[in-house]
């Protein structure tokens, strides 16, 4: 599918809830007391008829589609509720791996940011609020990403995958990722702000 099509279609679930098309499309949202952390992403691939997977290729070939959650603050505004993971770090990989042919620069190249509204942990209702298309062109933004991707690269090269901290990187960071504080997998993630910057103009045209 190509992506103008997939935006258009998305555009077609704004202001709608999400959680009665995850039981239509039989996407689990909970098992037991363990919720399913991707469960939105999966509704809307199923949605468009893509295979729910994690590959670390773009999971539309040409394209990457991403869900974030937006949370209301004390005046009541939507902002970004957390940071947005992007793609899995194989130190293995990304050490070897130059920007310009990194699953990152894959994932990021070209973007959908589906923003949907996070309403509790109970997830019994979430309206989907905007759909945005967002490309890492040759711009300022694309050489901070760089920069913060050869910042890890440059720390494993020299310092292990240990070294790797959620303080690095301006736009871009290397984090944890996985159940449990004592998780030794990591991901890239876009920083709140970044996230942010992205939507911008979708969260002011809706309010």
């Amino acid at each position: 599918m190509e992506r103008a099509d997939a935006i258009k279609r998305i555009t077609q679930l704004v202001g709608k809830d999400l959680r009665p098309m995850a039981d239509e499309l039989e996407i689990t949202v909970w098992k037991g007391d363990k919720k399913n952390k991707g469960w939105v992403g999966h509704v809307i691939e199923r949605y468009l008829g893509l295979p729910i997977n994690s590959s670390q290729s773009p999971n539309f070939g040409s394209w990457e589609l991403k869900v974030i959650p937006l949370k209301r603050n004390a005046k009541g505004q939507l902002v970004v509720k957390e940071t947005m993971a992007i793609t899995m770090i194989d130190p293995y990989n990304v050490a070897r791996t130059p920007f310009e042919e990194s699953h990152l620069l894959a994932k990021m190249r070209k973007a959908v940011i589906v923003a949907r509204v996070f309403e509790s942990q109970v997830e019994a209702s979430s309206l989907l609020h905007s759909v945005t298309d967002f490309d890492l062109g040759d711009s300022e933004i694309y050489e901070q990403v760089k920069a913060d991707y050869e910042l890890v690269r440059d720390a494993i090269s020299t310092k292990g995958f240990s070294s790797l901290t959620g303080s690095m990187g301006v736009l871009v960071q290397p984090r944890t990722k996985g159940p449990g504080h004592g998780s030794t997998s990591r991901a890239f993630y876009a920083r709140t702000k970044f996230v942010a910057e992205i939507i911008k103009d979708a969260i002011k045209k809706v309010e």
